[in-house]
């Protein structure tokens, strides 16, 4: 007999911070008090992320670095949330309660949320400044509210008599969820983000009251458990811990890398981001439920999904967009579901459970890490997807899918290694047969007999992990991998940086420039006139290409040019030798291409031109005012849309940047979104006016042609005028009942957005 039964207590399961599991029922309700409060706080940490973000765009760019540096900063301030949360679980539960609340108040002062009123020391680079401008502006708030989730699971283990507090985690996650997809489609639609940092900071209040409700309801430590705020069930070992931190590196990473790899190679949609964030905060929820069926069915056939699903993918299937789409998102959701509910089968008892959501925060880190800052710079394509699918293979359940598997595999040693010889053979000469192009053989269905047959060998090996882990492994090469790796080792034809994928094309008649999916820019080839001819969307019969040709007569003196967007360089081929051309670019890779890979600059500007590498608002508002006649936006093509390049006040510093009757030409085409409203609200509002223009690729004749959608404004009446005077497809911008203009304040592209308005016009 133990000492602790001989003194009437449970000798079978341990306390947690002192309290036994048989200790006096809690209080009814206690459940739903602490659901409320871990939902709430989760519930502004997926708010705030977006929000200081749009707060802080006009201030700091859109450049990648900046961006990069903010997900560090959140990560670091999760981290640190965490481990915060697992100190405090050193000390008794009234004074970790004492504590937070404490923390809590402190980092109220910080209210309401805003940005520090501080400025960039001269000299400082942006990589170092941006993570302390946001760390001031919101660090202590964001850092009091992260540590909730596994601090407040932990005192609902102590306060409800030793009940498993793990499942409170789903909470956490619907509320991280719900945060996630109110923001861009109810509170920046209808908030001005003042008015959003006043409901986040009542928001704030209500999670204040919450905890201390919680902190109410924690019980007085145990006279029998003196060293209450210690742990007592077994450590966990050092490849218990690093199991958990795999285990949630790879959905983290995972989730982003899918983001890229839909916008650069399947689909670009615009909010496409919100999708693969929010599959992969609902996967907690089912990972994390007390019910385990839903869990353990996915678990079960997680293999042949990541095998058969992975496979598809690879192969690249552009003319099935949408359903290579939402394979993408399937696989990523049944894969976070598949290493999270590992995660929760492995998961320590609560007296450990702080130290169990710090690994899993390490993890969720060195994912986004990878995915976002390490793969961009050492790969050239988003070779981070098919990485972390075989990362998601070889840390997957390996359960037989039928009985019947189990028993050839585990029956026979010999008959186990025959077959295991045998399967690797096959794949092998899979393998072959698909490098070596077998259509001239098997004809045009080579492809699917050699996917059908790495199917089903992979699926036959299945709980045979390094034989299935090689079948996944050859499935991700022989359907798409070996290409991406030839085309990396055999030219320099791709590019890669933090906006995305480059791909140069060589045709016999014209060479070729595209962002992932989309065009950027096409060169014609041959004599040096077609060289040198404007293509794509600038096309002399574009409204771009007719201001570029009226400029000599407007600015007889020679026009001084700013161009927002490099890409090619095609516009430079309207140049003349007393113009003052200026490019403004975002994207170092880009000038690399346009400099080496393409000849527009060489050609048509070979006195040399200007460029501002930068954010270009930011660029622009440093220059003299009325220091340019003509300048052109073209950084709004397929879904990238530059928001803050375009509200109200973007356009005062264009207005200030411009002369008097200076020009500013506005590329709108955009196949998802309709931005007529956005320039009609902002010339209506800034006394510019405005001309839209719609050139089409099947009236202009030239090759390489597309169809595109200009805006020209200006203040000055009369030049608009005399530019719009001898081409009747000019016409005015159509106003839109109910929409709300574009201010630093408040932008939303729900409105926009053609698929979910019907009443926006269609591009062609």
């Amino acid at each position: 007999m133990t000492a602790d039964s001989e003194a009437g207590l449970p000798a079978d399961k341990p306390p947690v911070d002192g309290v036994y599991a048989d200790d006096p029922a809690p209080k009814s309700g206690i459940g739903i008090l602490f659901v409320v409060a871990i939902l709430s706080g989760s519930f502004l940490l997926f708010l705030v992320q977006p929000m200081i973000a749009r707060m802080a765009l006009p201030r700091i760019g859109g450049a990648p670095a900046v961006w990069n540096s903010a997900m560090l900063v959140y990560q670091a301030l999760l981290l640190g949330g965490y481990a915060y949360a697992h100190w405090l679980g050193r000390v008794p539960l009234r004074r970790q309660a004492m504590i937070h609340l404490g923390v809590l108040a402190v980092a109220a002062l910080w209210l309401p949320i805003g940005l520090v009123a501080i400025r960039q020391p001269a000299g400082l680079d942006a990589v170092f400044w941006v993570p302390v401008f946001l760390a001031a502006s919101i660090g202590p708030l964001f850092f009091a509210i992260s540590a909730q989730a596994p601090l407040l699971q932990r005192w609902f283990a102590a306060a409800s008599g030793g009940r498993d507090p793990y499942a409170l985690y789903a909470a956490s996650n619907i509320g991280s969820f719900g945060g996630l997809i109110a923001y861009p489609l109810i509170v920046e639609p209808t908030l001005a983000l003042h008015n959003q940092s006043t409901v986040w900071s009542i928001g704030y209040a209500l999670v204040f009251v919450a905890v201390l409700a919680c902190a109410f309801r924690l019980p007085k430590a145990s006279v029998a458990a003196p060293t209450e705020h210690h742990p007592t069930s077994p450590k966990p070992s050092t490849r218990r811990v690093l199991h958990w931190i795999a285990l949630a590196t790879v959905p983290s990473g995972l989730m982003l890398a899918t983001t890229t790899f839909l916008t650069t190679d399947i689909v670009a949609v615009p909010m496409l981001w919100v999708l693969p964030l929010g599959l992969y905060l609902l996967s907690f929820t089912i990972a994390f439920a007390t019910q385990r069926a839903a869990a353990n069915l996915i678990q079960k056939f997680a293999p042949v999904t990541i095998l058969l699903f992975g496979g598809t993918l690879m192969a690249g299937a552009q003319s099935e967009a949408f359903l290579s789409a939402m394979m993408a998102l399937l696989l990523l959701f049944v894969v976070a579901i598949t290493l999270h509910a590992r995660m929760y089968d492995l998961r320590p008892d609560p007296d450990r459970l702080t130290g169990f959501y710090l690994a899993m925060s390490v993890g969720g880190a060195l994912g986004g890490v990878f995915a976002a800052v390490i793969a961009p710079v050492i790969f050239d394509w988003t070779y981070e997807f098919p990485i972390l699918i075989v990362g998601a293979g070889v840390l997957a359940a390996q359960p037989y899918l039928l009985p019947l598997f189990q028993r050839f595999w585990e029956g026979s040693e010999r008959r186990a290694n025959i077959a295991g010889v045998a399967a690797v053979l096959a794949i092998g000469v899979l393998i072959v047969l698909g490098i070596a192009n077998p259509g001239q053989i098997l004809g045009a269905r080579a492809e699917a007999y050699a996917f059908l047959g790495m199917a089903v060998i992979g699926v036959l090996v299945i709980g045979q992990r390094p034989l299935y882990v090689f079948a996944l492994v050859a499935s991700l090469f022989l359907f798409g991998g070996y290409r991406a790796l030839e085309l990396s080792l055999t030219t320099d034809a791709r590019t890669r940086s933090y906006f995305g994928v480059y791909t140069i094309r060589e045709y016999a008649d014209m060479r070729t420039l595209a962002h992932g999916t989309t065009l950027h820019g096409v060169q014609l080839k041959g004599a040096p006139e077609l060289e040198r001819t404007p293509t794509s969307y600038y096309l002399p019969g574009s409204a771009v290409g007719q201001v570029m040709q009226a400029a000599p007569a407007l600015y007889p003196q020679g026009a001084r040019v700013g161009v927002v967007g490099l890409g090619t360089g095609t516009l430079a081929c309207y140049a003349l030798p007393n113009q003052q051309w200026t490019f403004y670019e975002i994207d170092p890779a880009v000038l690399d291409i346009a400099r080496n890979r393409f000849t527009f600059l060489q050609q048509c500007l070979p006195q040399g031109v200007d460029l501002a590498l930068g954010d270009a608002r930011i660029t622009i508002a440093d220059q003299p005012a009325a220091s340019l006649d003509v300048l052109v936006l073209d950084a709004f093509s397929s879904d990238a849309v530059p928001m803050h390049l375009m509200t109200r006040e973007a356009f005062d510093t264009y207005a200030r940047a411009l002369a008097p009757d200076g020009v500013l030409v506005v590329h709108i085409s955009n196949r998802y979104l309709a931005l007529e409203p956005v320039v009609e609200a902002a010339a209506r509002l800034g006394g510019w006016s405005a001309a839209l223009l719609t050139d089409y690729a099947t009236d202009n004749g030239i090759l390489g042609g597309s169809t595109s959608d200009w805006v020209v404004m200006s203040k000055d009446g009369a030049t608009l005028a005399r530019l719009t005077a001898t081409d009747l497809r000019w016409r005015t911008l159509r106003a839109y009942s109910g929409f709300t203009p574009w201010t630093d304040d408040f932008a939303t592209i729900v409105p926009l957005v053609r698929a979910l308005n019907k009443d926006l016009p269609v591009e062609d």
